[in-house]
């Protein structure tokens, strides 16, 4: 099973890396979104999957006896998932304000967003 979400995190990794790398900013917010799922789940397999015991220490014992399912990478997977959902609404009201005023979404036409007034 590891081996299957390793895969899966490398290749979500890349194609986020490669939809960032593209000119279109809407290109650019996928790959966001790519690259944070990717880290949910490399954070998801650092924390151990195991689904055969929770975290909870049994009455008279000393320490926590293994395998148990870590929920310390749970918890940041949560806040993770949140900070991202934030980041990608307002990064597609930018992208949507700049649309309006730039009317392209190209980010080489938007390398020089000064507008030249040409006189005579």
């Amino acid at each position: 099973m590891y081996i299957l979400i390793s895969i899966v995190t490398g290749a979500l990794f890349a194609a986020g890396i490669f939809m960032i790398l593209r000119r279109s900013i809407v290109k650019l917010i996928i790959g966001l979104v790519l690259l944070s799922h990717a880290a949910n789940l490399l954070i998801f397999t650092a924390g151990r999957m195991s689904m055969s015991q929770p975290p909870i220490i049994k009455e008279g014992a000393i320490f926590l006896n293994e395998p148990y399912a870590d929920p310390l990478p749970q918890a940041l997977i949560l806040t993770a998932i949140v900070i991202s959902f934030g980041l990608t609404a307002f990064a597609i009201i930018l992208i949507k304000k700049t649309y309006l005023i730039n009317k392209t979404e190209d980010l080489d036409e938007l390398n020089t967003t000064d507008k030249i007034d040409k006189i005579g």
